[in-house]
């Protein structure tokens, strides 16, 4: 596949004491290459995708869908889980979704650029998965645990961070598992994981905080998500890492 041969990042770590092997080509592709990949579930094979796809709204959640076909053409079953610096030692991600991401601004006169990608392209705004400051319970209703796709200034001001930064709240920790799948930890909730609400994953379940009950960074299967290259969709998720 697409990184089998390219044995020089057999040993890398990311978020913890699990090293992927060179031949987790999606693990590898997402978070050191910046490609796309699909987070398919490890229990049904649903994958998730953001409840509303347009570029212009930043209120909705994400949810597990298992019919590709209806969103495949508006890249809602794409995300880009993207470097965002380090928190001690592990490394820090956004979880940004391929859906509605729009060409940046030209800066005006005076004003720093937004940052390019390695290409020299203006890097796109991308919607990012952000947790509200109350997660995983919350004090407002039933919004506390929720998530939301969202712009850091377009989100709501419960999903903006406490400490000054609108990043803060869009921040993760990734961990690979070692059977081959990677869990997300918010940085601002560390006892918590993605995953759904009443533990239900079922199509169109909503993706929620949720408390992390297997203790450790590995998480359960509530939470386990594969990722898979936009070219593998078709292909059964058991499959992608042989």
């Amino acid at each position: 596949m697409y990184t089998q041969e390219r044995t020089a990042m057999s040993n890398l770590v990311v978020g913890g004491p699990v090293a992927v092997n060179s031949y987790d080509n999606a693990i590898v592709a997402a978070l050191v290459e910046n490609r796309p990949v699909m987070l398919v579930h490890a229990f049904n094979g649903g994958f998730l995708r953001p409840a509303e796809l347009d570029k212009s709204i930043h209120d909705k959640g994400v949810q597990l869908s298992t019919k590709l076909d209806t969103v495949k053409e508006a890249q809602g079953h794409l995300w880009y889980i993207t470097p965002a610096g380090f928190f001690g030692q592990r490394p820090l991600y956004f979880i940004e979704s391929a859906a509605g991401q729009v060409a940046p601004k030209p800066p005006g006169s005076g004003q720093a650029d937004a940052g390019r990608g390695d290409d020299g392209v203006p890097k796109p705004q991308r919607r990012r998965i952000t947790v509200h400051q109350d997660a995983p319970t919350g004090t407002t209703g039933t919004t506390g645990d929720t998530v939301q796709v969202g712009l850091p200034d377009k989100v709501g001001d419960l999903w903006r961070g406490k400490n000054g930064a609108p990043e803060d709240t869009q921040l993760w920790v990734v961990t690979v598992t070692p059977w081959g799948g990677i869990t997300f930890v918010p940085i601002t909730h560390p006892d918590t994981i993605l995953g759904f609400k009443d533990h239900a994953v079922a199509a169109n379940s909503e993706v929620r905080v949720t408390y992390n009950w297997g203790g450790d960074f590995t998480g359960t299967v509530i939470n386990t998500f594969y990722p898979r290259l936009p070219n593998e969709w078709s292909v059964p998720y058991h499959h992608v890492f042989t």
